[in-house]
């Protein structure tokens, strides 16, 4: 069978996925085996990577969010779907605390990354280990022996690891790559993984390799700051040896007290063990290649105090073969560069093929950008610079004054004082919203409460992508700042100096997918206004990483 042959049957495909399927299958003929595939929002690209899934016989499929899991699952029921445990009702709490109804234990927090799979206890005088009784076999699930009552987290995760095919969310795909892979080693041999959102995998990786220190950590583990310095890998590969010392020391302590021997407090006791093998692991991380690892400045609270530092690493493509390891990969992204991409996942670029969709399937009236050149702000931006900008996008909210908007910028400290220079009467309209705000409320609730008002605009740093603001969400944006990664991060500094392209390339993937968070389908519409001059010297430096797709709409089109 054709590869498009194996397009799911509740769907019809239009031309620009038979284009990219086609394109796809001559590939593969030609015998590659990894490939990337740029196309735009409003390609569907979730379907042009479940008939790729469905044509091997058997697939891991990655997303980058919930929403999009859910999107998938809702489309494509063939893939078997995993969440995490937040997602799930704890039934050993729900006995506990004598509650049935598994709504209500969700609402009263009672989930599953709150209970314990597993307790130990003193019996004879031995300690012994009882797995939770909710908590099913992986074989028990294979073999269809299970009970109706099993835990529901598990169900669905050994379902989908049983499952020729199945949808993971980065975090647990890549969770189980690194840490579970010896005990699943029967369940991960797949034929082809499919990576949604690729343009997110570094900073996915990331959050697996290297580690960050707490203060409220180091004063747990009973520590001085002051012992340490800062600035110094060295030293902070000491405090994270230190760190797991003190939990190791932890450990054993309790288990010989007294009070542990009549009432063992096992709960404590697995945290702990998480946070020493977390420590632990990191420390033979770093110490396989020290060179590879950067001390990023500390991050301090209000006040001044110290708060948390991280050591991370600079070339990310010495850890990606954890992850990428079936024999066929495809990564797809609406702004992803064949070069950089390559270089930063230490892929050779001859051996990746590169699908590059040529046009946007939404008409191009729907998604203009006006590039006002109002002022280029950088470090060195003068105040009155500053507030000129400020000034023009006060000017658009009062033209947009009965619809509802997004403000781009590039730091929360730049959101405040936009809004604290706006008319009395924009001001009112705008609400900042980062995952975490002032008054306490999430993203989610913020923009549930922009969509109830009409005139609302929204503030942000933070929603350069990961949000869907269709229709009269947003019928007009705003970048106010390119979004340049932070250069005073000694991480993004390292990496800028070892790799070229990665910095344009950040800026680039960012400032494109800011352009796209207001027009979501072929019958919505959003304007876009670019007030930062900087922005031409970051399309120029790009200009062979622009996806064709964004040619119209930048005037590139002779490229």
């Amino acid at each position: 069978m054709s590869l498009l042959e194996h397009f799911p049957k509740n769907f019809s495909p239009r031309g620009i996925q038979k284009t990219i399927l086609a394109e796809i299958e001559d590939n593969l003929k030609s015998g590659y085996k990894k490939l990337i595939i740029c196309a735009p929002t409003g390609v569907g690209k979730s379907l042009v990577g479940a008939t790729v899934s469905s044509y091997f016989d058997s697939s891991f499929t990655i997303t980058a969010s919930k929403h999009l899991q859910d999107q998938y699952v809702k489309d494509l029921q063939f893939l078997k779907s995993v969440k995490g445990k937040q997602n799930f009702p704890c039934l050993k709490l729900m006995e506990s605390e004598k509650v049935e109804n598994p709504r209500r234990a969700m609402r009263w927090g009672l989930t599953c990354d709150k209970g314990q799979c597993q307790e130990k206890f003193i019996k004879n005088g031995k300690e012994i280990t009882e797995i939770c009784k909710f908590k099913p076999k992986i074989k028990q699930i294979e073999e269809n022996k299970h009970e109706e009552s099993s835990c529901h987290y598990y169900l669905q995760k050994y379902e989908a690891l049983i499952s020729k095919h199945s949808l993971w969310n980065y975090h647990s795909y890549f969770q189980i790559m690194k840490f579970n892979k010896k005990t699943f080693a029967d369940y991960l041999d797949r034929k082809i993984s499919v990576f949604d959102e690729a343009h997110k995998i570094e900073d996915q990786i990331i959050q697996f390799i290297g580690f960050d220190i707490f203060n409220g950590q180091i004063e747990e583990c009973d520590l001085s700051k002051e012992r340490y310095n800062f600035s110094d890998l060295d030293s902070l590969i000491q405090l994270i040896d230190d760190i797991a010392f003190s939990y190791a020391k932890k450990i054993k302590d309790k288990k010989e007290e007294s009070d542990f021997q009549k009432n063992p407090d096992y709960e404590l006791i697995t945290k702990l063990e998480r946070r020493y093998e977390k420590a632990a692991q990191a420390k033979m991380d770093i110490l396989s290649d020290k060179d590879n690892f950067v001390v990023n400045d500390p991050q301090k609270d209000y006040n001044g105090n110290f708060r948390t530092i991280s050591l991370k690493p600079i070339d990310v493509s010495k850890f990606s073969k954890l992850f990428f390891n079936t024999e066929y990969q495809v990564f797809m992204s609406a702004t992803i560069d064949h070069k950089s991409f390559c270089e930063n996942m230490g892929l050779d670029p001859k051996e990746v093929a590169f699908i590059d969709t040529k046009k946007s399937p939404f008409p191009i009236q729907n998604r203009t950008i006006d590039f006002l050149n109002i002022k280029r702000l950088s470090y060195g931006s003068t105040e009155s610079d500053e507030l000129e900008v400020i000034q023009t996008i006060d000017r658009i909210l009062s033209e947009h004054s009965q619809e509802r908007g997004l403000v781009l910028t590039s730091s929360i400290s730049r959101c405040h004082k936009i809004l604290g220079n706006l008319s009395p009467a924009n001001a009112k309209r705008v609400k900042i919203c980062h995952s975490l705000n002032n008054d306490g409320k999430t993203q989610n609730e913020i923009i549930l409460e922009h969509s109830k008002d009409p005139t609302s605009v929204l503030l942000s740093s933070s929603l350069w992508e990961g949000v869907d603001l269709k229709d009269d969400l947003s019928r007009f944006q705003i970048i106010a700042k390119v979004p340049y990664p932070n250069y005073t991060e000694k991480r993004v500094k390292a990496k800028m100096e070892k790799f070229p392209l990665w910095y344009t390339s950040q800026t680039l993937t960012k400032l494109l997918q800011g352009f796209g968070r207001s027009i979501r389908s072929d019958t919505d519409w959003a304007k876009t206004y670019v007030l930062d001059k900087a922005v031409h010297n970051v399309l120029f430096k790009a200009q062979t990483m622009i996806p064709r797709a964004y040619y119209d709409v930048l005037k590139l089109e002779n490229q």
